[in-house]
C-alpha cells in the first residue's frame, strides 16, 4: 500500500494535503533515539516519522508514543489518550 494513498484518505481536502508540523530536530531524534516533545495532537503521522519516539501532551502529562508503520496516516493524538479508565475504589467499613 502506498503511503500517499493512506494520507489522502483523511477528512482533509486532497488539494491541501496532510496537516503536519515541521520538527527541526527530526533527523537528530532518529539517529540518537531521542524523544521529541510536542503538543500538536492534530499532526498527521508521515512515513518519515516511523521509528521515532514522540512525547505527546494529553492535557496533563506527556505520554510516550513510538511510531510504527501501521500508524502512518493517523493523528498523533489518537495514541495519547486524554481520559483515564474509571473504577470504583473499595471502601473500608469502620
Amino acid at each position: 500500500m502506498r503511503p500517499t494513498s493512506i494520507l489522502l484518505k483523511s477528512g482533509r481536502s486532497a488539494w491541501k494535503g496532510p496537516y503536519f508540523v515541521p520538527f527541526p530536530n527530526l533527523r537528530e531524534a532518529l539517529n540518537n533515539n531521542i524523544a521529541i516533545k510536542t503538543e500538536s495532537r492534530s499532526c498527521t503521522i508521515l512515513p518519515t516519522y516511523v521509528g521515532i519516539k514522540f512525547l505527546v501532551h494529553n492535557g496533563k502529562d506527556y505520554l510516550p508514543v513510538q511510531i510504527t508503520q501501521e500508524m502512518v496516516g493517523h493523528k498523533l493524538g489518537e495514541f495519547s489518550h486524554t481520559k483515564k479508565k474509571f473504577s470504583y475504589k473499595a471502601t473500608k467499613n469502620k
